[in-house]
C-alpha cells in the first residue's frame, strides 16, 4: 500500500524539493514518519524564521521550498513572512497541520477554522483537500501555481490522521513555459524605442527573478538609455557602477516626476508602476511627467492592470527585452550626464557613521558575495557607499515589513555557496533574532552585520514628514546582540571605534562559521 505521506513525498522528490523548513507539531509530526534519508528538515524556532529561511532559500536556489506550519497558530505566526513572500514573488509551499478529520466536527484543541482563507490574500492557491486520497495531487497542484509566473506561496491543510491513509501515486507532470508578449505589440515598441530622444530604463525586481540582467545592460547600451532602479525594488536590476546608471527612484511623486522630467519615453521592466509610500501634492498624480510616454513590461497581469497611465505589455521581461533587442537600430545618441556618484568618507571623530560602516564593506566584501538587507533607515547609505553590480547580488524585503532578513540570509547562506552578508537594522534583527540559533545548528558561513542606532531611526526619519517632533517607542535602549548571539551558539563581536571597524569586518568575511558584528553607529 502507498500511504498519503509516501505519495506527497515523492511529489516533492520529482520536484527537487528536499529542503523543509519548519517547526513541527503534533498535527505534522506523522508526516515526518520515516522521514527518508535524501530529505533535510531545517528547524527554526518561530514559523515566521522558518517562512523567511524557506523564502531565503527559494530565491538561492531558484526552485519552490516547502514550510511545515502547526496548525492555525503557526500559520499565524508564519503570516508576517508569507506577505513578504508574496510581494517577493517568491514560490513557497506552506504545508499546515489541522487536528484529525473524525474531531473537525467539533471544535478541537488545535483546530483550524476555514484554514484555507486564513492566509488569503497572499497567497495564489490555499485548499484542505476533501479527501485524505487527494493529498498527494493538491500538493502537485499547489507546487505548480507556486511555480508558475508571477510565482508566489501556496497553502494546503492536511488533517493529522491524513498521511497514514492510503493513497494513488501522481503521475508525473511537467509544468513549462514562460510568459510571452504579443510580438506585433513588442515590435511596435521596438520601433518607438528607437525613435525616442532621449528614453530611459526603470528596471525593478523582476528584471533579476526572470534571468534578465545581462539583457538590460545590452539593451541600455543599445539605445544610451539612462537606468533608474523602480522605488522598493527588492534585487539588483542594474550595474551601480555603470556609465548608464542614473540612481534609485524614491516612493515619492515628486522626487519620481522630477527624475523622468528630462526623458520622453519611459520603460519599466518588471516593476509596479509606482508603489508609493506618501501621497502625492495633487491626488491622483501618476508621478509620470505629461510629456512622458510610459510603457511597462511585467509578467504580473495584476500589476500591470493597476497601472494607471501609458501602455503595459504582459510579457516575462527577458523575452520582452530580447525582443526589443531584436527592432530596428538607433540612432546615436549621445550619452547622458554620469549619474551622482557619492565621495569616499574618512573615518574621524571617534565614532562610527553608517556611510563609513557601508564603504568598509564595500571594500572588503568578496566580489562575489551576496547581501542580504533589512535595514531601512540605512537604505540612503547602502545606495551610495555599497555599490552591486552583478545579478543575484543583492535581496530584500518587497513588503517592508521586518523580520524577513535575517531568516532570508541563513535560507540564502544554505542555498549558495558565496559568502552571505546580512545587513540588518537593530530593530529588524529582534524581529528574528531566533535564525542566529538556526545558523549555528547549520554551521552556514554567514556574516551579520547589526547596524545599531538604539532605535527604529526610519520611523524618526518618516515621522518628520508628519511633522511630529517626538514620535513615541522608537528608542530601543539596552540591547546586547553579542550577548543574544552567545546565548544561540554564535560568535559576537562589539564594534564601536573606526579603528576596530576594518579587522572585525575582515575577521567576519572570512570566517567559515556564522558571526554576528554589532556596530555601533551614531
Amino acid at each position: 500500500m502507498t500511504t498519503v505521506r509516501e505519495a506527497s513525498l515523492a511529489v516533492l522528490r520529482s520536484h527537487g524539493i528536499t529542503t523543509i523548513f519548519g517547526n513541527p507539531g503534533s498535527t505534522e509530526l506523522p508526516m515526518f514518519r520515516d522521514f527518508p534519508d535524501d530529505f533535510r528538515y531545517v528547524l527554526g524556532l518561530q514559523e515566521s524564521v522558518a517562512v523567511g529561511a524557506a523564502d531565503g532559500y527559494a530565491q538561492g536556489t531558484g526552485r519552490a521550498a516547502l514550510v511545515n506550519l502547526h496548525s492555525a497558530a503557526g500559520v499565524g505566526h508564519g503570516l508576517g513572512n508569507v506577505f513578504t513572500a508574496f510581494r517577493n514573488r517568491t514560490p513557497l509551499v506552506l504545508v499546515a497541520g489541522q487536528q484529525a478529520r473524525s474531531l473537525l466536527v467539533g471544535e478541537p484543541f488545535l483546530f483550524a477554522e476555514r484554514p484555507a482563507e486564513f492566509p488569503e490574500p497572499y497567497v495564489k492557491y490555499s485548499r484542505e483537500p476533501a479527501r485524505a486520497l487527494d493529498v498527494p495531487a493538491t500538493l502537485a497542484r499547489a507546487i505548480h501555481v507556486a511555480t508558475t509566473p508571477p510565482c508566489g506561496p501556496v497553502l494546503i491543510s492536511v488533517p493529522v490522521d491524513d498521511w497514514d491513509q492510503e493513497a494513488t501515486p501522481v503521475p508525473a507532470h511537467t509544468v513549462a513555459g514562460t510568459v510571452a508578449g504579443d510580438p506585433d505589440v513588442l515590435g511596435d515598441l521596438a520601433a518607438r524605442l528607437a525613435a525616442a530622444r532621449a528614453p530611459a530604463l526603470v528596471v525593478g525586481g523582476e528584471v533579476d527573478r526572470d534571468g534578465a540582467f545581462d539583457d538590460v545592460v545590452a539593451l541600455a547600451e543599445r539605445h544610451a538609455a539612462r537606468v533608474y532602479v523602480a522605488p522598493m525594488s527588492p534585487r539588483c536590476g542594474f550595474p551601480e557602477r555603470h556609465r548608464l546608471f542614473g540612481g534609485f527612484l524614491p516612493a515619492a511623486h515628486d522626487g519620481i516626476r522630477a527624475a523622468l522630467d528630462a526623458h520622453d519615453l519611459v520603460l519599466v521592466l518588471g516593476s509596479p508602476v509606482f508603489p508609493f509610500h506618501t501621497e502625492g501634492a495633487v491626488p491622483g498624480d501618476t508621478a509620470v511627467p505629461e510629456a512622458t510616454e510610459l510603457v511597462q513590461l511585467t509578467e504580473d497581469p495584476a500589476h500591470a492592470a493597476w497601472t494607471p497611465v501609458g501602455t503595459s505589455v504582459v510579457t516575462g521581461v527577458r523575452h520582452g527585452v530580447r525582443a526589443l533587442l531584436a527592432g530596428p537600430p538607433p540612432p546615436e545618441r549621445p550619452l547622458p550626464a554620469p549619474g551622482p556618484r557619492a565621495e569616499r568618507v574618512a573615518a574621524g571623530g571617534g565614532v562610527i557613521t553608517e556611510e563609513l560602516l557601508l564603504q568598509t564593506l564595500a571594500d572588503l566584501r568578496p566580489a562575489d558575495s551576496v547581501v542580504v538587507e533589512e535595514a531601512p533607515a540605512t537604505r540612503g547609505p547602502m545606495h551610495a557607499h555599497l555599490p552591486f553590480d552583478r545579478a543575484g547580488s543583492f535581496y530584500t524585503c518587497a513588503s517592508g515589513g521586518l523580520g524577513h532578513g535575517l531568516p532570508a540570509a541563513v535560507g540564502m547562506a544554505l542555498a549558495r555557496a558565496e559568502r552571505v552578508v546580512a545587513l540588518i537594522g537593530d530593530g529588524s534583527a529582534m524581529y528574528g533574532i531566533q535564525a542566529l540559533w538556526s545558523a549555528a545548528q547549520l554551521g552556514v558561513p554567514l556574516t551579520i552585520v547589526v547596524v545599531h542606532n538604539a532605535r527604529y531611526r526610519a520611523l524618526d526619519q518618516f515621522a518628520e514628514h508628519f511633522g511630529i517632533t517626538k514620535p513615541v517607542g522608537t528608542a530601543l535602549p539596552g540591547l546586547d546582540f553579542v550577548a543574544l548571539a552567545a546565548g544561540q551558539g554564535v560568535a559576537g563581536v562589539r564594534v564601536e571605534h573606526p579603528d576596530e571597524l576594518e579587522p572585525a569586518l575582515a575577521d567576519a568575511l572570512a570566517s567559515p562559521a556564522p558571526v554576528v558584528l554589532d556596530v555601533i553607529v551614531a
